[in-house]
């Protein structure tokens, strides 16, 4: 499969060459450095409230701000907040977020320097209507869009307005439904729908945005926008996000994995991670996606790799052979990755260490350390880690001892290796290694532990043939760099390389201060580096075992890990939550009501919880979701099972319990364990 169909490289980041489109004063596009958007959550038609959060958006680095305008009053209002905020001193660029009416799009263009608009609720309504349409109906129904698009369309190019054209997954209409389903493909016809309507026009100062909640539907959707675009020679330019992300951890993941696989695809002109919490704390995460995708651009790929065998456009999960790895754990191409975490202290203080572990089991109940990774360096280590063999014993399924390069195989053939958990070895390997590599997986068989190894790419070649399919790989970091490739990009050449020799060996993603693309101290630099790598590959269906080792701390990078592999859909370790970042269309406080939520649901393990502020997005964005909490009017909650609303007009004070007892009616409510003193 050619990849260059929606990038230039899959191993490099060679950042897509995209038409130059302005907002008020601001370059999106070309050569224009990535810009950073957010948006106002106060009621659009106080006037006081919006501007004073406009100013400390503009304070914190956002370039570009959006304010939703509802209805035409809100429209109206945008006028004075413009002035206002113009009279602060600031001059960054407002956006009119429309939804329904095009008669508020039609004020608000009088004010702002962009519009967005929603295709699948422009002058359309969704209804979950089944209906078969013939070609002469779905005419018509084009036909009807482009009569109440196209005055928008019109005043935009008139006035020298942009526009974005923004479809999101959770609003796709139930024309395009009925066509092309709930999908990828549906939503980028949603967008070149209305982008040929523009073109007709002559109009093209348009950017285009492919949101969803779910970052694999997100990711897909954006590269087959590109390649659509690229066949018909557009060159429009990317906003990208991930829409109802969340908040917290979960909320910063899913959006670095969504936004940083595009990124690192070169997709991208212009960013913002939709967070449920005030929306100044988005712009240091997208401050921090931009620096470190920024830093690995290229103006052309200087590898010849442009073949991969994934499917950029649908995922399916690598098919890899059962390899059993210790007393409970499995790998298969059917079986959730498992977490690795690493021993970050001596090993004389592995006794404290496992001591200290088992205290706070319960915090890692859900998120179990399935293995333990220990650096191994001499007999003296292996010495002391037998003196506690009885302690490991104790929770954890298994060890993977990791031996130093400088320790020879003959040498490593006569160490004494703990005999009561299972074991997997794991050794490094340069080029030109093929028979040491396979000394060392005879030598693992022969003691009957689990052999892993780091390979060097350009080593593949020689050693593939040699290698039993129940042997995990995984790259040596010392490659990396020689590579001159990311390191999503060499595990995809790794994965490349195992297809090509029909191998189906299990990959092991390791988070490391060499796979990083910039290491800096914070927590948020360790969550998005870990969110790039693992969760842009496991979007891709590539990876059996991850570990983040750039976290010292042992619970939180084996929460890290399980969040990582929940926001990819790759592992569903708790309750799974859908909310949006609010806005002035919000009829209750989505911040507070989500954390309150997610204190009374949070252990419903498997059960995915949608919390919208309002009808616009909601019906269709949770419409995977068990269960829907959604403003219906203010104060009042619409309560809903996947796509029906059951309850309609609830007092919020009694919301919250109404939702528990719907979920203890299906079948799916946990009462919580006491823990014992």
């Amino acid at each position: 499969m050619n990849a260059s169909r929606y990038c230039v490289s899959r191993f490099q980041t060679v950042r897509r060459k995209s038409r130059e489109v302005f907002v008020g004063e601001i370059g999106v596009g070309g050569n224009h450095p990535l810009r950073i958007q957010s948006m106002t959550t106060t009621d659009t038609q106080d006037v006081k409230a919006t501007v004073k959060q406009s100013v400390a958006l503009a304070e914190a680095g956002c370039e570009i701000i959006r304010i939703t305008a509802p209805n035409k009053a809100a429209a109206r209002a945008l006028k004075e907040i413009r002035h206002e905020f113009r009279a602060h001193g600031f001059h960054q660029p407002l956006v009119a977020d429309i939804h329904f009416l095009p008669s508020a799009a039609m004020e608000a263009v009088e004010h702002v320097e962009k519009v967005r608009v929603n295709p699948g609720n422009y002058a359309d309504r969704k209804k979950f209507i089944q209906r078969e349409y013939t070609d002469a109906q779905y005419d018509e129904e084009l036909e009807r869009l482009h009569e109440s698009f196209s005055p928008l369309v019109k005043r935009c190019k008139e006035l020298g307005k942009s526009m974005r054209i923004g479809t999101n997954h959770g609003s796709l209409s139930d024309r395009i439904m009925n066509r092309y389903g709930d999908t990828p493909l549906g939503m980028v016809e949603s967008a070149l729908e209305f982008l040929r309507i523009a073109e007709f026009h002559d109009y093209r100062d348009i950017i285009l945005s492919m949101k969803a909640s779910n970052p694999k539907v997100m990711i897909q959707a954006y590269r087959m926008l590109v390649e659509r675009m690229e066949a018909e020679d557009m060159r429009y330019p990317l906003h990208l996000g991930v829409t109802e992300a969340g908040d917290g951890e979960d909320g910063r993941i899913k959006s670095s994995i969504g936004i940083g696989s595009l990124l690192l695809d070169g997709l991208g002109d212009t960013i913002r991670v939709s967070l449920t919490e005030d929306p100044v704390y988005e712009i240091p995460v997208a401050q921090a996606l931009t620096r470190k995708v920024s830093s690995i651009w290229r103006a052309r790929s200087d590898v010849n790799w442009t073949v991969d065998s994934i499917d950029p456009y649908e995922f399916k999960r690598r098919e890899i052979t059962h390899a059993p790895i210790g007393r409970r754990s499995l790998l298969g191409s059917d079986i959730p990755p498992t977490v690795l975490c690493k021993l970050s202290k001596p090993l004389s203080e592995l006794d404290s260490f496992i001591e200290s572990l088992n205290k706070d089991g319960i915090s890692l109940i859900d998120t179990p350390i399935e293995g333990l990774l220990i650096d191994i360096r001499s007999q003296e280590d292996l010495a002391s880690l037998k003196s506690s063999e009885d302690n490991l014993n104790d929770g954890i399924d298994f060890l993977v001892l990791n031996i130093d390069s400088r320790i020879s195989i003959k040498n490593l053939d006569t160490f004494e290796f703990p005999n009561s958990i299972p074991l997997a070895l794991q050794k490094n390997f340069e080029r030109n290694e093929e028979t040491e590599v396979k000394a060392f997986t005879e030598l693992c068989e022969e003691k009957r532990v689990t052999a892993i190894v780091g390979l060097h790419p350009e080593s593949f070649d020689d050693v593939y043939g040699q290698l039993p399919e129940t042997t995990i790989v995984t790259l040596n970091d010392a490659a990396l760099e020689s590579l001159g490739i990311h390191a999503t990009g060499a595990y995809r050449f790794l994965a490349e390389k195992l297809k090509f020799w029909d191998a189906s060996n299990p990959i092991w993603i390791r988070n490391t201060d060499a796979t990083s693309i910039q290491n800096q101290p914070s927590f948020l630099s360790r969550l998005i580096e870990a969110s790039i790598l693992s969760g842009s590959l496991l979007c891709d269906g590539i990876g059996d075992l991850i570990s983040i080792e750039t976290e010292v701390d042992v619970i939180r990078s084996t929460k890290l890990a399980y969040n990582v592999l929940q926001g990819a859909g790759a592992r569903i370790s708790k309750t799974e939550f859908v909310a949006c970042p609010s806005c002035g269309r919000t009829l209750f406080d989505l911040q507070t009501t989500t954390q309150r939520i997610r204190e009374k649901t949070g252990h419903l393990k498997g059960v995915k919880i949608a919390i919208m502020g309002c009808i616009v997005n909601g019906p269709g964005e949770m419409a995977d979701s068990d269960f829907g909490y959604v403003g219906g009017a203010p104060g009042k909650i619409n309560l809903y099972v996947g796509k029906e609303c059951v309850q309609y007009n609830i007092p919020q004070s009694e919301a919250d319990d109404r939702l528990i007892d719907l979920i203890k009616q299906h079948g799916k409510w946990l009462e919580v364990e006491p823990v014992e003193a």
